[in-house]
């Protein structure tokens, strides 16, 4: 399934996209939310509705909205690539580099991505999110699948002067309007396991960025 939040005539909601356009999910499912949705674990029960149910809404007549609106967290892992890593100069970490983004950081599919006016170095980052579906703590290393709800694109763009203020990223990543969230994620039935992605950053439709997921550190 291809799962995206969404606004029409005013009023958000979330869905599903199939041939004819967008199916509205909140409002068949009563989960307000996409993240709602996913904490009530109400996606398995999805495919045969979808099945039965045309289109609500056209493609053209939504505005994108993140795909998850409201995550109770958004954990980053930086210098994550090995081709990005040789890039910076920066040696193998022990440990992941992690930083938090905030929820109202964040814009939709189609949305502008915005440079503040207290900075000029403002970078493209093209990342793959990984949306978590099932709670979990102190999980398996072979259950950890288990616990993906699925995956979608996310431009994680950086002020990176204000990054580079201290040894937290945090201030140079929290600016409002600068992490694109969209348009959809792909559920997991839909990726394989361990899939090696291919991860393609545009700027302007000029190709900016290219790696794979098998170059992840972590």
């Amino acid at each position: 399934m291809k799962l995206l939040s969404y606004r029409s005539q005013g009023t958000s909601s979330w869905g599903a996209l199939t041939e004819g356009g967008v199916v509205d999910l909140g409002a068949r499912t009563g989960r307000r939310t996409l993240c709602d949705a996913l904490e009530a674990d109400a996606l398995p029960r999805l495919q045969r509705l979808l099945r039965e149910t045309p289109a609500d809404v056209g493609l053209d007549d939504i505005e994108f909205l993140p795909v998850i609106e409201n995550p109770p967290k958004i954990l980053c892992i930086g210098t994550n690539y090995h081709d990005h890593r040789i890039e910076t100069g920066r040696e193998i970490p022990e440990n992941p580099v992690v930083f938090a983004r905030f929820a109202n950081s964040q814009v939709g599919h189609g949305q502008p991505l915005v440079r503040p006016a207290e900075s000029i170095p403002f970078d493209f980052e093209g990342e793959i999110a990984v949306i978590i579906g099932r709670r979990g703590r102190r999980i398996a290393e072979a259950d950890a699948y288990d616990h993906v709800a699925g995956y979608a694109p996310y431009s994680d763009c950086t002020v990176r002067d204000w990054q580079r203020h201290t040894h937290q990223w945090i201030p140079g990543k929290n600016f409002p309007f600068t992490g694109g969230f969209g348009p959809w994620m792909a559920t997991r039935e839909d990726v394989a396991d361990g899939a090696d992605l291919s991860l393609v950053t545009r700027l302007n439709g000029e190709e900016v960025q290219r790696s794979q997921v098998s170059l992840m550190i972590f």
